[in-house]
């Protein structure tokens, strides 16, 4: 990892970022791209919080221009998912091992899910990102109670709360029905989760040779029901898994 630079957190939505953003009083905003940069400390890092936006080449960019203007030396990603590993539910938290685009097709020039011209279909996170992520969402899960309102504990079955390492897929689509999530599950059986931004930006830090980690709080099973109260569970339970593992992880990296 990278020794000097701030430490960029991204999500894709307001409500996703706004409990990071509450702990940064001291942030001050930075307008590039188009985009609201929030630069602040936090957890005795310099830290960027911005909003990638929804989808792939937003994020791209994003990811672009917190490389190019802001030298960061890592990116960080969190906000929600849908499931669509058999034994992931509704509320647990999916870290990312590595990243797929599952609408990358350019046959027949190259096989399916491969990238042209960087011959393969996926990127690795960076390893200590992935540790600290892993261990920063296990402490969270141990804590739920001290994070997480018992209403919404109860609302949202988070009594068996569980944190999975593994495939997290990105493609430029809201998978919200059965069909398209049984049709992931059969094509990409490792995928454990499925976004619109991280497979994206892991390939922007992939050229910039930056480390790269994610984690997503899954908020559906990506099926007919995907729809379901998901304002109400980013404010209730995913902004709280966001805000401690950010902290959390922080609190584990080491200092520029």
């Amino acid at each position: 990892m990278h020794t000097h630079g701030p430490i960029a957190i991204m999500s894709a939505m307001q409500d996703e970022l706004q409990a990071v953003l509450d702990e940064l009083p001291d942030a001050k905003v930075h307008h590039v791209a188009g985009r609201d940069f929030w630069r602040a400390h936090w957890e005795g890092h310099v830290v960027i919080a911005v909003l990638s936006r929804i989808g792939k080449v937003a994020a791209a960019t994003t990811a672009t221009v917190l490389a190019q203007h802001f030298g960061v030396r890592a990116i960080l990603f969190t906000g929600v998912a849908g499931g669509i590993g058999a034994h992931v539910k509704v509320g647990d938290m999916v870290v990312g091992t590595h990243f797929m685009q599952h609408d990358m097709d350019a046959s027949p020039l190259f096989p399916r899910h491969v990238l042209p011209l960087y011959g393969m279909d996926r990127f690795a996170a960076d390893t200590q990102l992935r540790d600290c992520l892993l261990r920063a969402a296990h402490a969270t899960v141990l804590e739920l109670g001290e994070c997480i309102h018992a209403d919404a504990r109860a609302e949202f079955n988070l009594d068996d709360v569980h944190v999975h390492p593994g495939l997290i897929v990105s493609g430029d689509r809201f998978v919200s029905t059965t069909a398209e999530g049984r049709a992931l599950q059969t094509e990409l059986p490792d995928a454990l989760a499925v976004d619109m931004e991280c497979a994206a930006v892991a390939q922007v830090c992939h050229d910039f040779g930056l480390p790269f980690g994610a984690v997503r709080s899954v908020s559906d099973r990506a099926d007919d029901a995907a729809h379901g109260d998901f304002t109400r569970f980013v404010d209730e339970v995913a902004s709280h898994y966001s805000v401690n593992v950010m902290a959390r992880t922080l609190q584990l990296l080491p200092h520029a």
